[in-house]
């Protein structure tokens, strides 16, 4: 399918435009952070270090937060820039604290074949909205915002 027949599709059966268009501009602000920005710069911008947000949530907030997390999944499966875990977190986190919902970001490491491999997810009340439950990874940092 070309460029014109996606943006047509796009235009047509998406429900979440104005979501999904952030989705993807988020996506691409924080790949260029990753890449080109200061590392301590950017942790500061993640949230309070070292703490975690409340189980609980609002049915509302769990409603939006799976809605995030879906889109947030299917827009960087489909950037032409690298999407991985970091930068979906970020661009989840970012949509939730736009509706002053709060989450936790967890930054997780495990030892797969021999080699350390970093993993990034998202809370928000007792739900994993991006990244899966980080089963298997051991929590390294955790940033509440």
């Amino acid at each position: 399918m070309g460029i014109p027949g996606r943006v047509l599709r796009f235009i047509r059966y998406n429900n979440h435009k104005l979501l999904s268009l952030k989705c993807w501009f988020y996506s691409a602000i924080f790949r260029f952070q990753v890449l080109y920005g200061n590392t301590g710069k950017l942790r500061r911008k993640w949230g309070i270090e070292g703490e975690e947000t409340p189980f609980e949530e609002t049915m509302e907030n769990y409603r939006y937060a799976n809605k995030v997390g879906y889109c947030v999944n299917q827009i960087c499966e489909k950037t032409t820039w690298e999407s991985k875990c970091l930068v979906r977190a970020l661009t989840a986190q970012r949509l939730l604290k736009e509706k002053k919902i709060s989450s936790t970001l967890y930054l997780g490491c495990r030892l797969e074949e021999g080699k350390m491999v970093a993993h990034a997810w998202i809370r928000c009340g007792r739900m994993y909205v991006t990244g899966g439950n980080g089963e298997g990874y051991s929590v390294v940092d955790k940033f509440k915002k």
